[in-house]
């Protein structure tokens, strides 16, 4: 696809050189990067690069060349609670996934891109994809330094945040069935409010597995827990 002349420069997006920082800050002799794919966002900054990368690491080995650049994103679970009875439900996005095709039941989530406030882009992106309006000064961020989806074919680095909610049974309900995203990023998107296990039961994918069991262990729900 040829890239339109106002696209971004591989070379000067934020996330390729703190890509590329941290395997010559791990060691690794650079002898050339092949930019085979990049895709931008509305504003022209590269969103996700396919990469093949000729590098040796300090052993002297070659390291696997296929990275998919992706670079810091967020994932974020919210926590609506009954106000009366207590009850925790979960507010997840619902959206079909290239990696198989199917309805997949995901927490809030975004790409930080060129920003470097983790917890902003957390609560824009909570906005964005379920309609709640939060403060990042909401949040609960669970890990210091990211964690990585895929180490072998990505440098995807992940940020873990929780907010709990208190409201009413109606206006946790209103936030159900909602059609959110924004259509310049092919986000498609409908909300879906399930009581907290059952929420569980549907995400498949290990970040919001994990870190359903992250936010328990910090909230101590050794009830909920037990449930799940």
């Amino acid at each position: 696809m040829p890239k339109p002349k106002d696209n971004q420069k591989l070379v000067d997006a934020h996330k390729y050189n703190l890509w590329r920082n941290k395997l010559l800050k791990s060691g690794l002799e650079i002898h050339d990067i092949d930019e085979l794919y990049t895709r931008y966002n509305g504003h022209g900054e590269v969103l996700f690069s396919l990469l093949y990368t000729d590098a040796t690491t300090p052993e002297g080995n070659k390291i696997p060349p296929i990275c998919f650049l992706k670079g810091e994103v967020v994932c974020v679970l919210i926590c609506l609670i009954d106000s009366i009875t207590r009850q925790k439900f979960l507010i997840l996005v619902q959206q079909r996934r290239i990696c198989d095709g199917s309805l997949t039941y995901e927490h809030p989530a975004g790409m930080l891109d060129s920003e470097s406030d983790a917890a902003s882009v957390a609560a824009r992106e909570v906005f964005e994809e379920t309609g709640i309006a939060i403060e990042k000064k909401q949040l609960i961020q669970l890990n210091k330094d990211p964690f990585y989806p895929s180490t072998g074919t990505s440098d995807e680095a992940m940020f873990l945040f929780y907010c709990e909610l208190e409201l009413t049974m109606e206006q946790i309900q209103s936030y159900d069935n909602q059609t959110q995203g924004m259509l310049s990023e092919h986000e498609y998107i409908h909300t879906v409010v399930v009581p907290f296990a059952e929420g569980h039961k549907l995400i498949t994918n290990t970040n919001g597995i994990l870190l359903d069991f992250l936010y328990l262990k910090d909230v101590k729900d050794w009830e909920l827990m037990q449930a799940l």
